[in-house]
């Protein structure tokens, strides 16, 4: 599943590299960097790697051991919720449904509360609540009193803490790297999510076989804890802004979405990323019982596959820079973005082609494609970006292209009692492939360099 916010955007008629100097999007105050930005100190990019950048360091850290749980989880719950409760697709569906239902609910206010708190602080205290509530999971298996709504509501809350501790985490980046190195920061971080889903699922399937999926689950609140401890010792402290000087939420959201519609491309990638991950997420939620159920498979196998699946995020995330340089960086998006439904179709192709083979490469594929995307594009927003605003951008995207995921996951559901499992993973894919048409019809296709300036992109309509 694409995260376009973590999978594309706007195919409006102008010209390669076009850019209007000083144009500013109404109602987003000019961009400035004050003197002594933190983030623009330090010796010039190629000279002195972010490996040298304490913080960086403690952040990456921290997002290393806490991406490590959180495959141990994601991988667990599902299992959980097919072998030890018997869930069904209806139940499935649900239970993707309330995983990023906060999305939709909380997506935009959450923005403006981030650039309103400290953004370390609520990156450690989301890894605190989420390993907390993740372990009243194997204390009601203990207790014998887990049921499904006990899953529902655990996944609801966690996914409500996810929501401001994605949008903070990816905030609090630009605020410790300097700008002229979020591109390498990023690649680095989703290196390393790319090891943590490839090592994550296969030891959460070993796990799984030794202790069970809810003890699997209590694993997690021990790498959040840990987390914890890389991000307190990060030295950046971002001052919020003081309280005699805030406005009305109302307004401050309506600045993060009107930043973010008053740039054409931006526009494009937001929409493609939109259509793909409701598409995406109408198969996602009957994955694992698809695996499990359908074809058979052990969760050791499934382990598997996702493992051997996320060598494909890594691969692309070593390399995409290089691939940007030669095919250029505004086309690579489109070129990704095509390439995700061909190699999302093998799912459903396993039925009748050797399924190992036909997942694993199917999976490597999916993972390539999305995080060489999620490099590009997330790299070129930080950067356009004022820092002021960047936890109110990246939470209308958020709200956008993942607030759509809980009702692809509700629609799978339905959709896999009403026709089955097979037909719903194929209108999947072909709604994956119609989600690439907005980047592909667009001034991407033949950009070889994405502008990066705040202003390069507004009102060139």
């Amino acid at each position: 599943m694409i995260d376009i916010s973590q999978s594309v955007d706007d195919g409006i008629p102008v010209t390669e590299n076009e850019t209007i100097p000083g144009a500013t999007p109404p109602g987003v105050p000019p961009a400035a960097t004050p003197a002594g930005d933190p983030t623009d100190a330090g010796p010039p990019e190629g000279h002195r790697s972010l490996f040298h950048h304490h913080d960086f360091r403690q952040l990456w850290m921290g997002d290393a051991v806490s991406q490590f749980g959180w495959q141990l989880v994601g991988f667990a719950m599902p299992v959980l919720a097919v072998q030890v409760l018997g869930a069904g697709e209806f139940e499935m569906g649900l239970l993707g449904t309330f995983e990023m239902l906060a999305f939709l609910v909380v997506g935009l206010p959450a923005g403006a509360w981030v650039d309103r708190w400290r953004k370390r602080r609520v990156i450690i205290l989301g890894d605190l609540v989420r390993g907390a509530v993740l372990m009243t999971l194997p204390l009601a298996w203990l207790l014998d009193s887990l049921t499904m709504l006990h899953v529902y509501g655990v996944a609801l809350v966690v996914g409500t803490v996810t929501v401001f501790f994605d949008v903070a985490n990816q905030s609090f980046l630009p605020a410790i790297v300097p700008s002229r190195q979020i591109g390498e920061a990023n690649a680095k971080v989703m290196a390393t999510q790319s090891v943590a889903h490839i090592a994550g699922p296969a030891l959460a399937a070993g796990l799984i076989r030794m202790v069970g999926a809810p003890l699997t689950i209590a694993a997690t609140a021990f790498s959040m804890a840990a987390s914890t401890l890389f991000v307190w010792r990060v030295r950046h402290e971002e001052e919020p802004p003081a309280v005699e000087s805030r406005r009305p939420l109302h307004t401050e959201i309506r600045e993060g979405l009107a930043f973010l519609l008053h740039q054409p491309l931006l526009r494009r990638i937001v929409l493609c990323t939109t259509l793909s991950n409701g598409a995406s997420s109408v198969a996602g939620v009957l994955f694992v019982l698809f695996v499990l159920r359908d074809l058979g498979l052990s969760e050791a196998t499934l382990g598997l596959v996702f493992s051997i699946g996320a060598v494909g995020g890594l691969l692309a995330a070593v390399v995409v820079t290089r691939i940007a340089r030669v095919i250029g960086e505004g086309r690579s998006i489109p070129i990704f973005a095509l390439t995700f439904g061909p190699f999302s179709a093998l799912t459903p192709l396993a039925v009748s082609l050797p399924a190992v083979p036909a997942l694993v490469v199917g999976s490597f594929g999916v993972s390539f494609s999305a995080v060489a995307y999620n490099v590009i594009q997330v790299s070129f927003r930080q950067r356009l970006c004022p820092k002021p605003l960047l936890g109110r951008m990246n939470a209308s995207i958020r709200f956008l292209v993942w607030g759509i995921m809980p009702i692809g996951a509700f629609l799978g559901g339905v959709l896999g009692v009403w026709i089955g499992v097979v037909p719903t993973m194929w209108l999947s894919v072909a709604g994956i492939v119609l989600a690439a048409t907005p980047v592909l019809f667009s001034p991407l296709i033949r950009m070889r360099d994405l502008p990066r300036e705040l202003d390069a992109l507004a009102e060139s309509e």
